[in-house]
């Protein structure tokens, strides 16, 4: 299974990358399966760079922040308008209201705005399968209803946490995960609120305890610098503490 990072900044896009975006692909079936964990602010155009839109097998939706589902919208567009219309419907999962949420932000008054998409509800702890990935999605904490996604392909697991704060959700999400890829909004002293983002330690120490292989750290805000965040988990996580980049493909 394959990672690459389209888009990593924190609540927005930020200079250097769009927000949240993350490609996961894995073969099977003699073709490459292709979903995509968010498509927030500005991470459309760099996802062609990466692979054609119109070739996704689905979207999964972590919250409907607009850092995290906004591009959606030019999704849309491109497969109405584009050189080549969509004559299947794309599967998009996320929360209850993912459907109504986007047809608000695209903001067209007619009978379906966001005709060409079929939406999938997620369920807490109720996995669901999309070619080779089973994706099971774990409620988190966050001000809006947010799930992190545990994906598990070709004998491995990615957990990627979405946006939150501590909370029993992480340990089934993270448990044992050969990646866990962390939001790490926050930093320890800086940032005193709680209830909406981990912090770096937090997030190291999360899955430090879920017994985690790798840790990739991913949502710092255009204000927070890389080295300040790796510092921090550093104190607390076992290994290298690596850090998302726009264009960076690992494997699991």
């Amino acid at each position: 299974m394959d990672l690459t990072i389209v888009g990593c900044s924190g609540s927005l896009a930020g200079p250097e990358s769009p927000a949240s975006c993350y490609l996961v692909r894995a073969q099977a079936e003699g073709r490459k399966w292709q979903v995509l964990l968010d498509l927030g602010s500005g991470a459309l155009g760099a996802l062609q760079r990466h692979t054609d839109p119109m070739s996704l097998d689905a979207v999964i939706l972590s919250h409907l922040h607009p850092d995290h589902c906004l591009d959606m919208t030019g999704l849309r567009v491109m497969r109405q308008h584009g050189p080549r219309p969509a004559t299947e419907d794309l599967v998009v999962y996320g929360p209850g209201n993912t459907g109504e949420r986007l047809a608000r932000a695209y903001g067209v008054d007619e009978p379906d705005p966001m005709a060409g998409m079929r939406f999938v509800a997620l369920e807490d702890g109720v996995p669901v399968t999309i070619g080779p990935f089973s994706v099971t999605p774990y409620s988190v904490r966050h001000p809006v209803p947010t799930f992190g996604l545990r994906i598990a392909a070709d004998g491995v697991v990615l957990a990627f946490t979405g946006d939150t704060d501590t909370c029993p959700g992480l340990e089934p999400l993270m448990h044992e995960a050969d990646l866990v890829l962390s939001e790490a909004s926050y930093l320890e002293g800086r940032d005193t609120g709680r209830g909406v983002h981990l912090t770096a330690h937090r997030a190291a120490t999360a899955a430090r305890d879920a017994g985690a292989r790798r840790l990739m750290l991913t949502h710092l805000p255009p204000w927070t610098s890389a080295e300040d965040a790796v510092a921090e988990a550093s104190q607390v996580w076992h290994g290298e503490v690596e850090v998302a980049r726009p264009g960076l493909t690992v494997t699991v």
